[in-house]
């Protein structure tokens, strides 16, 4: 990435969310691991526009969806619908995406979060120049984010 940004600085902004706002506790995978989330994951993101540009994608497996949306609403993982899943992406895209955002480049502005059930599977692998994807590891499931550079303005 042509940012400053390194895996130390998304499993940080990831543990503000995950541990501060839910008490849930993600292990990060190492970057030499090729990890996967079956297709069916559940993928919010947002896309960011100014001195630096690009996407951040939040690609949660279905169980810690569940599970995250459940602590988030502090209700049973049963009560828990699509659609409160999806709106609950959005929001750990959104809360993610803003600490991200606090270490890039200024000015760099956020969109609003978007949500989505994700079709295909997606793993992390080699490294390409303006991506960085770092994984986690949770009982209820997989985690993947994925922050995607395009050239920022000059």
């Amino acid at each position: 990435m042509r940012a400053d940004l390194h895996e130390a600085s998304v499993v940080k902004a990831n543990a503000q969310f995950w541990e501060l706002m839910l008490d849930m506790r993600l292990e990060p995978v190492p970057e030499s691991e090729v990890f996967c989330i079956s297709a069916g994951h559940l993928m919010g993101s947002v896309s960011l526009t100014g001195t630096w540009k690009g996407r951040i994608e939040v690609r949660l497996a279905e169980g810690l969806a569940q599970a995250a949306t459940a602590a988030m609403l502090t209700q049973p993982v049963e009560a828990v619908s699509a659609a409160d899943a999806l709106d609950a992406i959005r929001e750990i895209a959104n809360m993610i995406g803003g600490v991200i955002k606090s270490s890039l480049p200024q000015p760099c502005s956020m969109a609003l979060p978007e949500s989505e059930v994700a079709n295909e599977g997606h793993c992390t692998g080699k490294r390409a120049e303006n991506t960085l994807a770092v994984a986690f590891r949770h009982n209820a499931g997989g985690l993947v984010v994925r922050l995607w550079e395009e050239e920022g303005e000059k």
